[in-house]
């Protein structure tokens, strides 16, 4: 097994790679921005290095910072988490060549499934079914004209990117011209996809080893959402029925051996409630932010998975292996105002006590007297929970949302409050348009950007430090 792991990444998602190491007697490399010399990841390490200053290009996207840092540690393996280079397909090379093992599938699956034209046409020949898109938009006559053969309503996609990040719907050409205006095709590739409005975000965690050996481990229900960016996960998912479930799982294998997967992954669907029909959307090559739910109903500790994975070792398990206990939600914890159109909320937290007792988790890389920095993403944790039914995960939650204090910053644990008392969730009665039908305050459209800010939108589309 490695004897010591470089973690190219922060917060809680570095804290869950440095524990699983914990447990299998790894020794662990935190890498760490001036911003974070005193963050919870560098405080836990058995090895700390500093990569550059705050700003995440010079820094937590610095690819030869990263590379120095492993060599200097005498690292023999990258875990990059989720966001930042997690799924560079550049990086993930840089590494292999130098000599390292990457935690994760290979860069050049990397490469095919970041693309999400290239990933839909490498779909295609295993008959995995998916809404009607376009090809890559040229122009906007060509935008104009591909709206009308894909069908309105359409949602525009960067073909690159991910985490809800600089998707537009439009439900008329007037609609669409008026997106056109913020969206530069010429700087940004883009395609359309039909929109299916009345429809289930759920995706299928994937486990492939380098032997051709692939099973999945059940799906999450990841509906809840604004503005395509998720809220709340759970699993498994109440509107699938067995049958339902055993469709998706297998779709998911097939999506996975289609392109030789290997690692752990997700495939991501969307179920059309209005014919039970799941269409492909997205392969995500990384470990998901919601990935804990995951390991709650089955027992399988998707990080050590990785890492066993990657050092060449097979699969101990089986799908037959695989069992399913009880229900799990998470709800994650952001450093933003839900009342004030999500405004970040960055600042010292003054106080923080986390909730506590039986059958509650949160992964977390703060501490009381620690800031939330506002050159990163405003994930601050993630409350999991797990209950025999659904129901009991629901009182869990919200005795758990109901103990989790915290001063001197803004979170949106008022907004998870509200999701877990409204009637439609508690009943599951629940789709991708929730927040806005239930909640509609929570759900206001951002700005209009003038267009001079095309270039605001590429630098965030091409970022990676937002994840879904």
């Amino acid at each position: 097994m490695f004897k010591r792991i470089l973690i190219a990444n922060r917060g809680e998602i570095a804290v869950r790679v440095i524990r699983a190491c914990q447990e299998m007697g790894i020794e662990t490399v935190a890498v760490y921005s001036d911003a974070d010399k005193n963050a919870m990841h560098v405080q836990l390490a058995d090895l700390t290095y500093n990569i550059g200053p705050a700003d995440a290009s010079q820094s937590y996207l610095n690819m030869d910072a990263l590379l120095e840092a492993a060599k200097a540690t005498k690292a023999e393996a990258v875990h990059p988490g989720y966001g930042f280079l997690s799924e560079s397909s550049e990086f993930a090379e840089k590494v292999t060549n130098a000599g390292l093992t990457w935690i994760g599938p290979l860069a050049e699956t990397i490469r095919q499934v970041g693309d999400k034209d290239i990933a839909r046409a490498a779909m295609l020949p295993s008959g995995i079914p998916m809404a009607k898109g376009s090809d890559p938009l040229t122009s906007e006559s060509h935008a104009i004209e591909a709206a009308k053969e894909v069908g309105y309503p359409v949602i525009l996609k960067p073909v690159a990117g991910g985490g809800g990040k600089g998707m537009f719907v439009a439900y008329s050409e007037e609609d669409l011209k008026n997106i056109l205006q913020i969206v530069n095709l010429q700087s940004i590739k883009f395609y359309f996809e039909h929109y299916i409005e009345h429809s289930r975000h759920i995706e299928v965690q994937i486990v492939a080893d380098n032997y051709g050996t692939v099973i999945h481990l059940g799906e999450r229900e990841c509906s809840l959402q604004r503005r395509n960016q998720k809220l709340l996960e759970e699993s498994p998912s109440i509107g699938l029925s067995p049958e339902m479930r055993e469709e998706i799982g297998a779709l998911a294998i097939k999506a996975a051996k289609s392109i030789h997967y290997t690692n752990i992954g997700t495939v991501e669907f969307l179920f059309d409630l209005s014919n039970n029909q799941f269409y492909f959307m997205e392969i995500n090559p990384r470990i998901q932010v919601e990935h804990a739910i995951t390991e709650e109903v089955t027992g399988v500790d998707l990080v050590r998975t990785q890492i066993h994975i990657a050092f060449g070792e097979p699969l101990t398990l089986s799908q037959k292996d695989i069992e399913f206990h009880g229900h799990a939600i998470e709800c994650r914890i952001n450093a933003e105002d839900p009342d004030n159109n999500f405004l970040p909320s960055p600042g010292k937290i003054e106080f923080y006590h986390e909730p506590g007792g039986p059958r509650i988790r949160v992964d977390s890389g703060i501490s009381a007297g620690l800031s939330i920095e506002p050159d990163y993403d405003s994930l601050m944790a993630k409350v999991v929970v797990h209950g025999r039914t659904r129901g009991d995960a629901i009182k869990i939650m919200q005795r758990a949302l109901n103990e989790f204090k915290v001063e001197g910053v803004k979170t949106t644990i008022s907004l998870h409050k509200r999701i877990l008392e409204d009637t439609s969730f508690c009943t599951g009665d629940i789709d991708t348009q929730f927040i806005k039908k239930r909640l509609p305050a929570y759900e206001q459209t951002p700005p209009k950007r003038k267009l001079k800010d095309k270039m605001d939108l590429a630098a965030l589309i091409n970022s990676s430090m937002y994840y879904a």
